[in-house]
């Protein structure tokens, strides 16, 4: 029950944030680490089931553990809590809403409109980002700032992925270019509005707000029309991740 289950579930699973985890500060890696592991469970627990009372019951085991974990009460040996327990210790009970925010995905819920996108991202990449950026040093002051990039970066990766969410049931429930532009304008925004206030966050905190690579450049594309998330968007290359992850670690810039 090491932290080494932790990276390796991160490094074959989510490998953008493995390797931003890997420019952060030492004393900053275990803390994302298990945070980032600790997502990728809660993410896939409703999946668990096809039956939605079931994959509730799976959801709400994470929920339960956190909250206990908030109370002071060790978790049980398990290849995420416990290392989490270790690196967050009564701190884990304030990742909860993690877990709560994916409850709809239980019951496999498309989305009407944008503005619901827009909250579940905010519930999900947001809370993430923000627990993140908070243990990498950002004040309570730079909250809204964080709120702008988790948003921009949060969209852009659910447009990625819109093709095989829109296969669970979990997109739009309609497809509609209105909603696709309205959407991508939210994401530019967001990273627009948090580029501007860069410099009010700690150099320390880049690995957190760090987006993943080409996010600027495919929401441009979708928004041009030359990529409809609906059908596909272009896969990243190990060549575009390698270099996107050599500027954050040369430059220590998240923004662009």
């Amino acid at each position: 029950m090491t932290i080494d289950a932790c990276t390796e579930m991160l490094r074959q699973h989510d490998p953008d944030r493995f390797g931003a985890v890997l420019v952060a500060q030492p004393e900053d890696r275990p803390a994302l680490v298990t945070l980032y592991a600790l997502n990728l469970e809660i993410a896939r627990a409703p999946f668990q089931s096809a039956e939605p009372m079931l994959a509730e019951m799976r959801l709400q085991w994470w929920v339960d553990r956190l909250s206990e974990m908030g109370q002071g009460t060790a978790p049980p040996l398990h290849d995420v809590l416990t290392p989490l327990w270790e690196a967050w210790g009564q701190d884990a009970g304030t990742l909860v809403d993690l877990a709560e925010a994916r409850r709809r995905d239980c019951a496999r819920e498309p989305f009407h409109d944008p503005a619901e996108v827009v909250a579940y991202v905010d519930a999900t990449a947001g809370a993430l980002t923000w627990a993140a950026a908070h243990r990498c040093g950002a004040t309570e002051a730079t909250q809204p700032i964080v709120a702008h990039q988790a948003r921009g970066m949060g969209i852009a990766a659910w447009l990625r992925a819109l093709p095989q969410l829109q296969a669970m049931a979990l997109g739009m429930d309609r497809p509609d270019p209105e909603h696709t532009k309205a959407l991508t304008a939210h994401a530019r925004e967001g990273l627009r509005l948090a580029s501007r206030q860069h410099r009010k966050l700690p150099a320390r905190a880049a690995a957190a707000l760090y987006p993943g690579p080409r996010v600027p450049r495919l929401l441009a594309e979708i928004a041009s029309g030359q990529i409809d998330p609906y059908e596909a968007t272009v896969p990243l290359t190990p060549f575009q991740r390698r270099a996107s992850l050599a500027r954050l670690a040369m430059t220590g810039r998240w923004w662009r």
